[in-house]
């Protein structure tokens, strides 16, 4: 505009006017876009006056600039109706996470927790991992899982496996039941191909951890010694939902879970991310470096370290729960102390 009004050539950058009312319309409303287009027309409007261009060409310019402007605020219109869908839609999204995936509060029941939790899906919450941990009649219960595949069909899948959870940790005072009862759930409602890779723990009596891996990554174990331990299941199973294609069951593991040890739970995401050398994660030697007696720190460098290891961002879901039984301070209780005898005055002889 101002190399029109105060230079030789008003009308050769007359018809770049236009451009202002176009490109107001990606961050401005419609009243924005008007205002734009209205200031175009008016130095349009000047600058063929100053010029002494011939009226039809500045009215064509005008009438061009009109039409954009015209356009320009309908192209506002709409993209602000779609943001007003997509945050509605968004805000669908969190209910759902919360409903799905629960927030876990930092202390449950004897232990210390904290979960990380990553989805492939750009803009998305929430995918194919899934974890849940619940305080119940039988001690705390939990399960970390990993469903075949992404996307929408994935979450539904893993609402299925948690919905199933939560119900039958509570009714079955055995774990072995729990996961019966979701891999029969599983078996009427998921197809041929479909299956879900999970870890099922519970903490029934204080120093010992129930465990059933049925096709999942082994969980790493710390014990007093601090190193890493990688849980392997002394009888391999099928995964969740496979269990009629194969003669195997899942057993039941029972480790000794004392004071100050943790055990870290993880998806395929966390060891199968790669680095630009295609080089996996390596989660064994990250959870030794990074471990310390507070979860949540723990699980945040873990979760920093694989999102750099990775370039940013994570082609799989991720998922990381972290438990710590902490050590129980009894307070020291003072011994009452028996009361001097009291002394007698001596008697003096007079």
């Amino acid at each position: 505009m101002l190399v029109g009004l105060f230079g030789d050539a008003g009308m050769i950058w007359l018809p770049l006017l236009s451009a202002g009312p176009a490109l107001a319309a990606t961050t401005n409303g419609p009243r924005g876009v008007l205002c734009v287009g209205l200031l175009a027309a008016v130095v349009g409007a000047t600058l063929g006056a100053r010029v002494g261009a011939p009226g039809r060409e500045v009215a064509a310019v005008l009438a061009a600039l009109v039409a954009v402007t015209l356009a320009s605020g309908l192209a506002s219109a709409l993209r602000g109706r779609r943001e007003r869908v997509l945050a509605d839609v968004r805000s669908v999204a969190e209910a759902a996470q919360h409903a799905l995936l629960r927030p876990v509060p930092a202390t449950v029941g004897p232990f210390e927790v904290a979960v990380r939790y990553s989805a492939a899906a750009a803009e998305a919450r929430i995918g194919g991992d899934l974890y849940a941990l619940v305080p119940t009649p039988y001690g705390v219960r939990l399960i970390v899982g990993d469903v075949r595949g992404k996307g929408l069909p994935a979450v539904g899948t893993a609402a299925l496996v948690l919905g199933v959870f939560r119900e039958a940790a509570y009714d079955e005072p055995d774990l072995l039941a729990v996961v019966d009862r979701i891999e029969r759930s599983l078996a009427r409602n998921l197809g041929t191909d479909d299956f879900v890779t999970a870890v099922v723990a519970g903490y029934p009596r204080s120093g010992e951890l129930e465990m059933v891996n049925c096709g999942h990554a082994p969980p790493l174990l710390v014990g007093d010694s601090r190193s890493v331990v990688a849980v392997e299941p002394t009888q391999p199973a099928p995964p969740l939902g496979l269990r009629a294609l194969t003669d195997q069951t899942p057993s039941l593991q029972v480790l000794p879970f004392a004071d100050g040890d943790q055990l870290l739970l993880y998806t395929d995401g966390v060891i199968e991310a790669r680095d630009r050398d295609r080089e996996f994660y390596p989660l064994v030697e990250g959870l030794a470096r990074h471990l310390c007696d507070d979860p949540a720190r723990t699980v945040g460098a873990i979760h920093d370290e694989l999102l750099a290891h990775v370039g940013g961002r994570l082609h799989d879901d991720a998922a990381l729960l972290l438990i710590r039984k902490p050590a129980v301070v009894t307070p020291s209780v003072p011994q009452p102390t028996s009361p001097e005898p009291a002394t007698r005055p001596t008697e003096r002889s007079v």
